[in-house]
């Protein structure tokens, strides 16, 4: 039985192909080796796999996540793995070629991750053939929940939020200044917690159209400025992208894009499946 696994930093997406081939999808909370243990890591796999999942018959696990970019951190949540699915192998990629896998296949092109965080590359078919690093949340990452969130934030605690909009995120989260300065500085994944706000402004994004669109234009030009364009002829590629920010705001990046003469390519909101038939497709080869 094999395992093939996306994690963001939010969340992580199981497949689970058994001996009949059969597909069973299920979730767990996202692993970033930057925020979270090994200790943690097993703890939590250990809590939140599915009853029916019959750990120690599992012969290969396959998990792309983010921050699993360097030999250091892959190996933390390597020996995370090992020490939960004792019998498999164990293989550990970044979730950056996850979603080049899940977007072009074998294929070359750019890819994109806009969800929690940002990440975006070059892609020569095979393996990430450039990739500009977006720095992290604290230093970059334009264009994701993170960065949006951190504008709402702000926003909402400088008071420049519509009046209406700012009412409905007290009604909603009931924050006070220092309640956000004691979760940003003081409590765990603070990227997370910024994330979340981007949520908020997609379910509101109808009653306020304007605010919605100039934060996230806002967004999607700083990705642009600060990493699309530093790519080597960027304009003779599609932008092909996956993550909730990039799928639920898919017409402003549209439009985003167009002012920088890129195209659409394919914008999906999970890779899990076609990441999944990229490797039953590489199996059968």
């Amino acid at each position: 039985m094999i395992v093939i696994a996306d994690g963001g930093s939010t969340k992580t997406n199981w497949c689970l192909i058994n001996e009949a081939g059969r597909k069973i999808l299920f979730n767990t909370e996202g692993y970033n080796p930057y925020f979270s243990s090994e200790e943690y890591i097993v703890e939590s796999l250990n809590n939140s796999l599915p009853d029916h999942l019959e750990k120690e018959k599992l012969t290969e696990v396959h998990y792309y996540g983010a921050g699993c970019s360097t030999d250091a951190k892959r190996k933390i949540v390597y020996d995370a793995m090992k020490r939960v699915f004792t019998n498999a192998e164990v293989k550990i990629g970044h979730d950056l070629l996850a979603s080049c896998r899940a977007l072009l296949g074998d294929e070359p092109g750019f890819a994109a991750i806009l969800g929690t965080g940002t990440n975006s590359c070059l892609y020569d078919g095979t393996d990430i053939s450039l990739n500009i690093d977006s720095l992290g949340y604290f230093l970059g990452d334009e264009g994701s929940g993170c960065y949006i969130g951190k504008r709402i934030l702000s926003d909402y605690m400088k008071g420049y939020m519509p009046k209406g909009l700012r009412e409905s995120f007290y009604d909603n989260f009931a924050l006070t200044n220092e309640d956000i300065f004691d979760n940003i500085y003081n409590k765990p994944l603070p990227n997370r917690f910024c994330a979340g706000f981007s949520k908020f402004l997609y379910d509101f994004k109808d009653s306020y159209e304007d605010y919605t669109y100039s934060t996230i234009e806002y967004a999607f030009t700083a990705f642009f400025e600060n990493l699309v364009i530093h790519y080597p002829n960027y304009k003779d590629y599609k932008l092909n992208c996956v993550g909730s920010v990039g799928y639920s705001f898919r017409d402003i990046l549209s439009v985003v894009a167009d002012k920088y003469e890129m195209g659409i390519g394919k914008i999906i909101r999970s890779p899990i499946d076609d990441l999944v038939n990229y490797h039953l497709h590489t199996s059968k080869k």
